[in-house]
């Protein structure tokens, strides 16, 4: 008998049993990994939840994550060291976790009981190559690809990068060549702290210091309850740091391992890159066990190798996703996809033929259809819902349909 087969779906939770359930986390409780590819510590769910999602966002209306609409209208939000958050921190390219009622299939819906986010590094780009779509960022590889979404202030793509500019940058861990993938990248000016993530090398506990990439950590000052006691040399990490360094080192703050707990869920959907890799049937994605001993391969299993970038179907038993279809992310281009977008339009310049919706830019000067309207019906305040590409710089959607709700 099929492990999945001995799973019961659980009931569709009523939106006052979501709410009621999201309200009882304690917030301080939850430590989850926006920025991807390893996580941190997290309670990874709710009592109440029947599925677990996690990847970047691709569109809203409300949150689109998988190719499934999850309704955020009651969601907990926050941020990886339990922050409350807004719904208008969730922006496009965001990698998130979302614990969620039964997803409806048919209708690729559900109802979101929580949210994560948070940011996978934050800090000074030491340099920038445009040869090999890469930047430095506290001594970490980012590498741009077509399906890196850049923050409207960022023009001209991976070129309007400054070095010695001060970037948040969400992604997925590469640990096969040690770099993250870059999903999102935005500016993050007057930043009061910075946030490093990777491998640690050359540890010294007499010293106190460890390296990341190139980058010398100082974690004297952190308390040493504080510290995880199983510290050691490749274990992926999450540093928060002072923004000055002393004596040629980054002075930690705070300090969290990457050790993840992932309750049973009948439904399972996650998109990252896989870091560890015993076989096509047997791998880890984003920290989590990954066992695909009876699932369907769609494009065969030829790229399923350490560091693909794939998305795994399933539902997670004993802490282990058992999937039943794994397919390869790389082999689909974000940034032609077409995406969907829904929401009140605002700062509409008809001038521009421009206006802004759930915190993107929608550009509407090319070819557009319209439904129930025109491009004379556009107005700030207008609830539409948009569907377009992402464009060559990636700042901004491209209107291919508006319309109007």
């Amino acid at each position: 008998m099929s492990r999945l087969s001995t799973i019961q779906r659980l009931p569709q939770p009523t939106r006052r049993q979501l709410l009621l359930g999201a309200a009882s986390l304690g917030a301080s409780s939850l430590l989850a990994a926006c920025g991807g590819g390893g996580g941190d510590s997290t309670d990874a769910g709710t009592s109440t939840a029947a599925s677990y999602t996690s990847g970047p966002i691709s569109g809203f209306g409300s949150v689109i994550v998988g190719g499934v609409r999850f309704d955020d209208t009651l969601a907990l939000i926050v941020d990886e060291d339990g922050n409350l958050s807004t719904r208008g921190d969730l922006k496009l390219g965001c990698v998130i976790d979302i614990d969620a009622g039964h997803i409806n299939r048919a209708e690729a819906r559900a109802v979101a009981l929580r949210i994560m986010l948070g940011g996978a590094l934050v800090g000074p780009v030491s340099a920038v190559d445009g040869t090999s779509n890469t930047m430095m960022l506290l001594g970490q590889t980012v590498l741009v690809t077509t399906s890196t979404v850049f923050d409207a202030a960022i023009t001209g793509g991976i070129g309007g990068i400054t070095v010695g500019g001060v970037y948040e940058v969400h992604g997925l861990f590469d640990r096969a060549n040690s770099r993250f993938v870059a999903t999102r990248i935005a500016p993050k000016a007057g930043a009061t702290e910075y946030r490093l993530r990777g491998v640690i090398s050359e540890l010294d506990t007499t010293a106190r210091t460890f390296k990341i990439g190139s980058e010398l950590v100082n974690y004297a000052g952190v308390p040493n309850a504080d510290v995880p006691s199983t510290l050691a040399n490749g274990q992926f990490v999450r540093v928060l740091l002072q923004t000055t360094q002393v004596n040629g080192a980054w002075v930690a703050i705070r300090l969290r391992h990457s050790v993840r707990t992932f309750e049973p869920r009948p439904e399972a959907h996650v998109e990252g890159v896989i870091t560890v890799f015993t076989s096509a049937q047997s791998f880890e994605i984003n920290g989590l066990q990954v066992d695909a001993s009876n699932a369907a391969f769609p494009d065969g299993t030829t790229g399923i190798v350490l560091g693909a970038r794939v998305e795994v179907e399933g539902a997670i038993v004993g802490g282990v996703l058992v999937a039943t279809k794994v397919e390869i992310e790389d082999r689909r281009d974000f940034g032609r996809r077409l995406l969907e977008f829904r929401g009140e339009m605002g700062n509409l310049d008809t001038t521009a033929k421009t206006f802004a919706l759930r915190g993107l830019t929608i550009w509407y000067g090319g070819t557009v259809e319209y439904r129930n309207g025109t491009e004379a019906t556009l107005a700030d305040g207008k609830i539409v819902e948009v569907k377009g590409v992402i464009s060559v710089d990636r700042t901004r959607i491209e209107a291919r349909r508006i319309e109007f709700k």
